[in-house]
């Protein structure tokens, strides 16, 4: 079994267990702690990501592959530490209702129901090309990346926009 055919079954594994998970601790609530702070620090995260995703594209187009390589590991920690952060507040903490109406109303919950679609489906994406890199198969990773890319620069930036448009209504 190669390495490539050992990461695609974990890879499988965690896309499966992250969504999972996220939605059944949702369903838990701890009463007694403040985490009011975190959105503003996860949606700097997601912004910081998402320059940091530029910057590893510059950073493989101009042949300077090593830092490409370190600049993707910081935005795949970040997304873990992201990932953490925004289960930890949602667990503690009340839901927050859009209060916008109108023309924003929609445009807010087309960009938030767009944004958690791809949030689930670029896990896995992003995995396999993470995967793809690790075992050497770089043309295959190329190929993927084309796709993953876009894809996780759109969550990141429109991880921002869901928060500046809801961040008037956070008590």
């Amino acid at each position: 079994m190669s390495n490539e055919d050992r990461y695609k079954k974990v890879i499988l594994v965690i896309s499966i267990i992250i969504p999972i998970t996220i939605a059944a601790l949702f369903r838990v609530k701890i009463e007694g702690y403040d985490f009011t702070f975190l959105p503003r620090i996860y949606a700097s995260i997601n912004g910081l990501t998402a320059i940091l995703l530029i910057s590893a594209v510059v950073a493989i187009k101009s042949g300077r592959r090593s830092i490409h390589e370190r600049l993707m590991k910081i935005c795949i920690g970040l997304s873990a530490v992201f990932l953490v952060l925004y289960v930890l507040y949602h667990m503690t903490t009340e839901a927050t209702s859009y209060g916008g109406d109108g023309v924003l109303r929609y445009v807010y919950f087309g960009v938030l129901i767009s944004h958690i679609v791809f949030s689930i489906g670029v896990v896995p994406l992003v995995l396999f090309t993470f995967g793809r890199a690790l075992s050497g198969n770089f043309e295959s990773h190329k190929a993927l990346a084309k796709y993953a890319f876009p894809i996780w620069l759109y969550v990141a930036i429109t991880g921002v926009v869901v928060y500046l448009m809801i961040s008037p209504y956070y008590q």
